[in-house]
């Protein structure tokens, strides 16, 4: 699992892997524009099932800057994960440079009534070097 999905964070029983992988297809580094889609893959290790009600994305380019992202759900859904179950969803992030970085949080309500904001582990965006 580690291979598929390098980067990990759990938090309450939540697991939240990613995998990440630049598109060069949909790049164009001649227009100052770089493509990368993430994989996530969210697994409830917990007890009981959680409910990933919004996201928020801290989303910082290779000079420093910072955009925020916040909405509710991912891709359109609210997903319930059972004990034991898992979802996965697939996204993509545009840059103005070639390097970068994600990271953030899912605020999850668990069927307890609680809630509580499940870490998204910090990734790197890094675009292959271009050889002429």
């Amino acid at each position: 699992m580690k291979a598929l999905f390098p980067h990990v964070a759990t938090t309450r029983g939540l697991a939240v892997r990613v995998s990440v992988s630049f598109l060069p297809e949909q790049s164009d580094p001649a227009r100052g524009r770089w493509f990368w889609a993430y994989h996530i893959r969210l697994e409830n290790e917990g007890p009981v099932s959680v409910q990933l009600l919004t996201r928020h994305w801290i989303i910082t380019d290779g000079r420093g800057g910072r955009h925020e992202v916040q909405g509710d759900g991912v891709v359109g859904e609210q997903p319930v994960i059972a004990p034991g179950g898992s979802y996965d969803y697939v996204s993509g992030c545009p840059l103005d440079t070639p390097t970068g970085t994600m990271q953030g949080s899912y605020h999850m309500a668990s069927e307890d009534g609680s809630t509580f904001d499940a870490a998204i582990p910090r990734f790197s965006l890094i675009a292959p070097a271009v050889t002429r």
